[in-house]
């Protein structure tokens, strides 16, 4: 058994563990590797938002402009497609992104072409909504969890290698401790979603600007693959709770410190549903997430429910990524959004008196 933190992430640990160091887990897990060259990813969530069913093939065509964009020079390595109601009831396209390395993510962003079309005047006039949401942690910032060993999604995907059975896994504060900062650093909040430009509740263009140590979660489900049981198991027992869990979160995250939270539905480029879901949620800090996972009902259930099953999984994939990131390294803009959309409900005006 090894450890979740990569041996070049190693150092000595001023903060304690919650458990000895002799803790066995109760059931397999692991986590994704990367070589040591690999020192900060980004993540990058783009988004369409439209209310009426009228929009939906306009804002096919705006998703599909956005993944074309992925061709040009210094593209992403990697990407999928999502949708989702949101909090207001309309519906979003997203493109969930990844790049391996920031400084060619900044050459793609600043390319003429993307300047250009993010700009341009035209998305105020044409009738949808659009977001970008982008934090760039290093790594020592995030941390995987898996119940399977190949065909990682999400960041995993990006990092390429699988670790053997990790023993940071099956207790409470596991995911915090499988993050290298983790060993040195509380990862605590500072300062507040602020708005930089524009006015949420006007719409047009809006900027928000982020904090230290925000804390973003991508949690998966897939069963694609799965046989008629584990659909079941799946669809009938882990989907129920999880849907309460999910919708606790978006419609009253504000509560218990998350500043948004999708749980979405992976599409295909034609907009067609796949049998895969995952959860994205925005937290203020790790301890937040932390504390609404250790002692809300919602998510107890979810937890009780993973633990009961997850021994008896064979093709039915479940995992997530958790990171935090610093203030100057995320991006928060949104074009013709509702005023609740993403990091636009927390944020606040700054005070010019």
């Amino acid at each position: 058994m090894e450890s979740a933190i990569d041996t070049h992430l190693k150092c000595p640990r001023t903060l304690s563990r919650r458990v000895p160091d002799n803790y066995e887990p109760p059931f397999p897990m692991f986590v994704a590797r990367a070589d040591a060259s690999l020192q900060q990813v980004v993540m990058a969530y783009f988004g369409v938002q439209y209310k009426q069913e009228s929009q939906r093939a306009a804002a096919l065509a705006a998703l599909r402009h956005i993944i074309g964009s992925f061709d040009l020079a210094d593209g992403p390595v990697r990407h999928d497609l999502t949708q989702h109601r949101d909090n207001e009831d309309h519906q979003n396209l997203m493109v969930v992104a990844y790049w391996a390395d920031p400084a060619a993510y900044c050459r793609w962003l600043c390319s003429d072409e993307i300047k250009g079309w993010w700009d341009s005047d035209e998305r105020l006039t044409e009738g949808l909504g659009y977001f970008r949401e982008v934090v760039a942690p290093r790594v020592d910032q995030y941390e995987t969890l898996y119940a399977f060993t190949e065909d990682f999604p999400g960041i995993g995907g990006v990092m390429g290698e699988t670790s053997g059975d990790i023993s940071e896994h099956g207790y409470w504060g596991s995911m915090r401790e499988r993050i290298p900062l983790s060993q040195t650093d509380w990862m605590q909040a500072n300062g507040k979603l602020t708005v930089v430009s524009g006015d949420p509740n006007k719409g047009g263009r809006v900027v928000i600007r982020g904090h230290d140590n925000i804390a973003l979660i991508r949690s998966g489900q897939d069963w694609m693959e799965a046989g008629e049981q584990e659909r079941a198991l799946y669809l009938d027992e882990i989907l129920p709770t999880l849907e309460d869990g999910m919708d606790f979160l978006r419609d009253n995250g504000e509560t218990v410190g998350c500043y948004s939270n999708r749980f979405v539905r992976s599409i295909d480029i034609d907009g067609n549903e796949l049998d895969e879901s995952y959860n994205i949620g925005h937290w203020r800090s790790l301890e937040h997430l932390e504390r609404w996972a250790e002692s809300h009902p919602t998510h107890l259930r979810i937890f009780v429910t993973f633990f009961r099953v997850v021994a008896g999984l064979e093709k039915l994939r479940l995992y997530h990524e958790v990171s935090v990131s610093d203030g100057k390294e995320q991006m928060f803009e949104y074009v013709n959004c509702h005023a609740r959309t993403g990091m636009m409900r927390d944020a606040v005006v700054p005070d010019v008196g």
